[in-house]
């Protein structure tokens, strides 16, 4: 039996503001500390897919998001000590800057996730172009919070040991803040970047090469001796009442959901297939570009990534689109988040060439240069949200979305689950398109915060007429891979 340790050791890799290389120290540490021999368990703090995709890749353990715009601290805490109870050391890379965040009393922000959990603050200096001005960003950083514990900075992007030394000589003299770390520019240890941020491990051939290469390059950067003895010179989380373990339901029958997870899609948070999983399903992956059938499964699940970038490929899956829209056209119940809904539509339009997609839902998707909606969303449930509820019309329920494109020449009719509140969605004012037995949102949806879309969705396919016509009628058949499918 593993060991449950209520207070881990643990660290909040944070910045002075967005875009500091905070990730890439992160993920750097992390492959550096695995290769010592430590379990390490990574966090991300807020709405994020990519990060924690190298992350994970670097730790060997799948991330976990950590969101307190929609948890409460007693979720946040909980689910902190369930997932690093077994390991030697929690990783939590912040989002944007320390104290960045929705709301103005910083109720949301790294800062408040650093206090709710007990996490000591490493914070990353993007230090090109700075002198003796690095102090009063340190000494203004402490004195804005002094409940949040700075315990060391590492610097970023130097420009040689010459800078180094000047701001190291520095932050000693004006500082009681140790430098734990000094990195200077080096191309090998950036990721290409994308317009919602780095591009995601599952589409870089070379991404354990890379992360290995940025853990060589931390570890010989950082004191990680001295980030060690930071992480374990915490005192016990405050935990009033909140369990470790999150009481689990007890399923009724398995079904069988497919979760497409490719270069094409790959946005799911491991929470929320432990949630599924949770509810009784049973997962197996399908590859939009490489599959020519369909698994035997009861529901779908394809979340978000960038499809566009492999839209040639995914038109050029004829088979499968044929097959999945069949699939749809027989009741198969399908729910997709933003990459997903892409796939979904009648075409995807990028830079004035058109691709086919799957054609399930009665629209055409075109992809923008700027952001059409971006951020976290407030949603209403409206009549026609499809899975199961009570009284649930009106309620309210938070997301966030992040897509560079629109659903265009949808019918006048077209039903829709919710209205929105805050956000974009389809339109500006609704998201969640229902079409036959698909429910296509721009929106991403968490099982947090008493949003239990999982445990509905999967109650939503075991009630389905198509899981019962299927394990009637249907034989499964073989993945183009030789075996049924692969078990995520």
């Amino acid at each position: 039996m593993p060991r449950r340790t209520p207070s881990p050791h643990r660290l909040l890799v944070s910045a002075a503001h967005k875009s500091s290389g905070k990730t890439t120290i992160a993920v750097g540490l992390g492959a550096a500390l695995r290769a010592r021999g430590l379990q390490v368990q990574p966090f991300k703090k807020g709405p994020d897919y990519i990060d924690p995709l190298w992350l994970s890749v670097a730790c060997g353990r799948r991330c976990r998001n950590l969101d307190p715009w929609l948890s409460d601290p007693a979720e946040l805490r909980g689910s902190f000590r369930r997932h690093a109870a077994a390991t030697d050391l929690a990783l939590v890379e912040g989002n944007k800057g320390l104290f960045d965040g929705l709301a103005l009393d910083g109720s949301n922000s790294n800062a408040a996730v650093a206090k709710t959990l007990g996490l000591p603050v490493v914070l990353v200096i993007d230090a090109r172009g700075m002198t003796r001005g690095i102090a009063p960003l340190i000494l203004g950083y402490q004195a804005f919070d002094r409940d949040v514990n700075i315990a060391g900075v590492v610097l970023n992007q130097l420009g040689g040991s010459r800078h180094e030394a000047k701001l190291r000589q520095v932050i000693e003299h004006y500082t009681d803040v140790p430098v734990v770390g000094a990195v200077q520019c080096d191309p090998q240890l950036s990721i290409a970047e994308r317009h919602l941020g780095l591009m995601p491990s599952n589409e870089a051939d070379d991404a354990a090469r890379r992360v290995e290469t940025m853990g060589r390059i931390v570890a010989g950067a950082v004191d990680v001796d001295a980030l060690l003895r930071i992480a374990a010179a915490v005192p016990p989380i405050a935990v009033p009442g909140d369990p470790i373990d999150a009481a689990l339901p007890s399923p009724a029958e398995t079904v069988r959901i497919g979760v497409a997870q490719d270069r094409a899609f790959g946005f799911y948070y491991a929470d929320d297939l432990d949630a599924l999983r949770a509810a009784g399903a049973t997962l197996v992956r399908l590859d939009t570009l490489q599959d020519t059938q369909l698994p035997g499964i009861d529901g779908l699940f394809i979340g978000g990534g960038f499809p566009e970038m492999l839209a040639a490929e995914l038109e050029a899956n004829v088979t499968l689109r044929t097959r999945l829209k069949a699939a749809i056209d027989a009741g198969l119940p399908v729910y997709a988040e933003c990459g997903g809904l892409m796939y979904l539509a009648r075409s995807l339009a990028i830079g004035g060439r058109s691709y086919r997609m799957v054609g399930a839902i009665p629209g055409d998707v075109v992809m923008h240069e700027r952001p059409v909606g971006r951020g976290y969303v407030e949603l209403e449930r409206t009549a026609d949200f499809p899975w199961p509820a009570t009284g649930d019309a009106g309620a309210s329920v938070r997301a966030h979305e992040f897509h560079y494109s629109s659903l265009e020449n949808l019918p006048a009719d077209a039903r829709y689950a919710y209205t929105v509140r805050r956000g974009h969605g389809v339109d500006g004012k609704r998201d969640g398109i229902v079409a036959g037995s698909v429910l296509g949102s721009y929106a991403h949806l968490r099982s947090a915060g008493g949003n239990d879309w999982a445990a509905r969705f999967v109650a939503h396919v075991r009630a389905s007429d198509y899981r019962r016509q299927r394990s009637d009628n249907v034989v499964w058949l073989p993945s183009q891979r030789g075996r049924e499918a692969m078990v995520l």
